[in-house]
């Protein structure tokens, strides 16, 4: 009787399960089950294809052109300058930057020359003698003779029994002589061949001064060379003489520059090409100061300058027809940092002008207020 009620028992709770298993099985799928699909809201432009200028960015440093590394080539003291020698001092052309101690040396040159006057003064008695035909030339070299200026070209020999006199009693080896020291003497001065800044100054008044000893940097301001370093591809674009607009690192003050030269070797390390760009025609230009340069290559027609992060692949872009998207072909022009120049899409052609992030082909969007903006 025990074991009957048992079963009995065992039977009910089984059979509730089975029946409170197979409710919640049938509730669950006549639950209604709707999938809602989002769809994204997008920003377009409209493409019209015009002729697109390829500009190639390019930096480096300002570095005057004319630019004069003063060494001394005799030894002496330091005496007096134009102006002080100190840097940021402007000379003008002509104006001495630095003069040496060289007296003991001018009267050398002084003795020298003393000697050259008294060899052609020996000699006059024999001229006059032996060959009266010079002599009246000699006479009027000795006297415009003057020991306290250069010291004047020797006459021009008639004939080779006048220069065989002469080289005999030593003249020409006296003023040759003469010549080199005068040379010599002009070094212990250093004139500006033109005018400009001292940028360095190694030297100061009263200092020995040693051969061969740097004693300064001297600068023309008034113009200057950009060096920038361009891709070999573009090398065949650029032309000397192309106009380049410059800027400043923080793109506030502008300049016209031109190439004056472009280099004919290519850089094995970075496949580039240096080119010059002359600058000129502004107080604000400082050497080493740091200038952005836009060379205008060529003009590519019938192509749009979008920004390079719409790209997929740097070859694909999203375009929109009938509200779905689609991945088009497209062909890449040219690219820079931030901008991508590209052709092959027909004008009207809506395009992704922001990146939706999760786009794929064949989802369903909607353009933001139904009307898109063309392309620049």
């Amino acid at each position: 009787m025990l074991q009957a009620v048992r079963a009995i028992v065992a039977i009910l709770i089984l059979g509730i399960a089975v029946t409170i298993g197979y409710f919640i099985a049938t509730r669950d799928k006549e639950m209604p089950t709707e999938i809602v699909k989002e769809v994204k809201t997008v920003f377009v432009k409209e493409v019209q294809n015009r002729t697109v200028p390829i500009v190639i960015p390019a930096n480096g440093n300002l570095t005057a052109k004319n630019r004069l590394e003063l060494y001394a080539e005799v030894q002496g003291v330091f005496r007096s300058s134009a102006h002080d020698f100190k840097p940021g001092q402007q000379y003008g052309r002509g104006q001495t930057l630095l003069n040496l101690d060289a007296s003991e040396y001018y009267a050398s040159v002084q003795a020298a020359k003393s000697e050259l006057f008294n060899l052609i003064t020996s000699i006059m008695p024999d001229l006059r003698l032996d060959y009266p035909d010079y002599y009246e030339k000699w006479q009027r070299y000795l006297d415009g003779f003057d020991i306290n200026t250069s010291t004047p070209e020797l006459p021009e020999t008639a004939s080779e029994k006048e220069r065989y006199f002469i080289t005999g009693r030593g003249i020409f080896s006296s003023y040759y002589n003469v010549k080199n020291l005068e040379q010599r003497l002009g070094k212990y001065r250093i004139v500006a061949p033109f005018s400009g800044i001292l940028t360095e100054a190694l030297v100061n008044k009263g200092t020995l001064v040693r051969s061969g000893q740097k004693l300064g940097e001297f600068i023309d301001t008034s113009v200057y060379e950009l060096e920038v370093a361009v891709s070999k591809r573009f090398s065949d674009l650029l032309e000397i003489g192309e106009e380049v607009r410059l800027s400043d690192r923080n793109g506030i003050e502008n300049f016209m520059g031109k190439v004056v030269r472009i280099n004919g070797r290519v850089d094995q390390a970075t496949q580039t090409i240096r080119v010059f760009i002359e600058v000129k025609g502004s107080e604000k230009l400082k050497e080493g100061m740091y200038l952005q340069a836009n060379l205008e290559a060529r003009d590519e027609p019938d192509a749009i300058s979008i920004p390079r992060q719409l790209l997929v692949d740097n070859s694909q872009i999203y375009v929109v027809k009938d509200s779905v998207l689609d991945l088009v072909e497209i062909n890449p022009v040219y690219f820079s940092d931030k901008e991508a120049v590209i052709s092959g899409l027909p004008d009207g052609t809506k395009y992704l002008s922001k990146s939706v992030p999760g786009a794929y082909a064949g989802m369903r969007v909607k353009i933001f207020e139904d009307q898109a903006t063309p392309s620049e």
